[in-house]
């Protein structure tokens, strides 16, 4: 069975204050989280802070984005070696705000899932569909075009070493939510088109919920066959709301 993952995406939030306090209260409720493996995703300047309070403990972090390059004439990227050198297990790559506000092709998320596997980190690997996209009935092939940059460049099995997050770009920050049976829909979708590839990886792979998960409707969500957990936003900057949804995964 797969061990549900109910990761933090922090996005550009927060200060030293805020972080401690909310990481405090994660912390100070983690004996109540009996199944799921819980993960934050700062912003990259407090990713020290994250790990000196979290360091040892259940809870692990990871960065927000990464560089497809190890080190250079990069101004403002973060490298691979620098997540890793901060304790960081995971990188979150290829999210819709990446692809959106600056431009992320599928062929650059592609080299972004590569970068984290060689320097030892999980990528967070999104994918999903926009408001026109769903209307317009091209859920399946926009999601099967961003999966299938990743086998093309590097084989099926690359997706077992990371976690794919469905998140419909017109739930994010809008309120809306994709039902339980929408959400389900398109991850079996998922799974299945990996599973033309490697009934093993699809098996394997655990696919997160990423579109406006709260302690309200984590449990219908959790309950469905195919939803490994979720990629959290606004519910993972109050610790009672992120641990609401960490407790239905039980």
């Amino acid at each position: 069975m797969r061990q549900p993952l109910v990761a933090g995406n922090w996005k550009m939030n927060g200060s030293v204050e805020e972080i401690k306090a909310l990481l405090d209260g994660i912390l100070a409720g983690m004996g109540d989280v009996k199944r799921a493996e819980v993960a934050v995703c700062p912003p990259a300047i407090y990713i020290p802070q994250v790990q000196s309070i979290l360091q040892g403990g259940a809870v692990a972090w990871g960065g927000q984005d990464l560089s497809t390059h190890e080190s250079g004439a990069y101004t403002g990227e973060i490298a691979g070696p620098m997540l890793k050198e901060f304790g960081c297990a995971y990188a979150i790559i290829g999210h819709s705000e990446r692809r959106s506000y600056h431009a992320e092709s599928d062929e650059t998320v592609a080299d972004k899932f590569e970068a984290a596997l060689k320097y030892g980190l999980k990528p967070i690997f999104c994918i999903g569909e926009t408001l026109e996209e769903r209307e317009s009935g091209v859920t399946e092939q926009v999601v099967a075009r961003q999966i299938d940059a990743v086998i093309n460049k590097l084989g099926v099995d690359a997706l077992a070493k990371g976690v794919i997050a469905y998140e419909p770009v017109w739930a994010i920050g809008t309120g809306k939510t994709a039902s339980p049976e929408q959400a389900q829909e398109v991850h079996a979708f998922i799974r299945g088109r990996i599973a033309k590839q490697s009934g093993d990886v699809a098996q394997k792979v655990r696919i997160l919920y990423g579109g406006s998960m709260k302690p309200g409707n984590a449990a219908e969500l959790l309950a469905k066959e195919d939803i490994d957990g979720g990629l959290i936003g606004g519910a993972a900057l109050k610790a009672e709301d992120f641990l609401g949804i960490c407790r239905a995964a039980n």
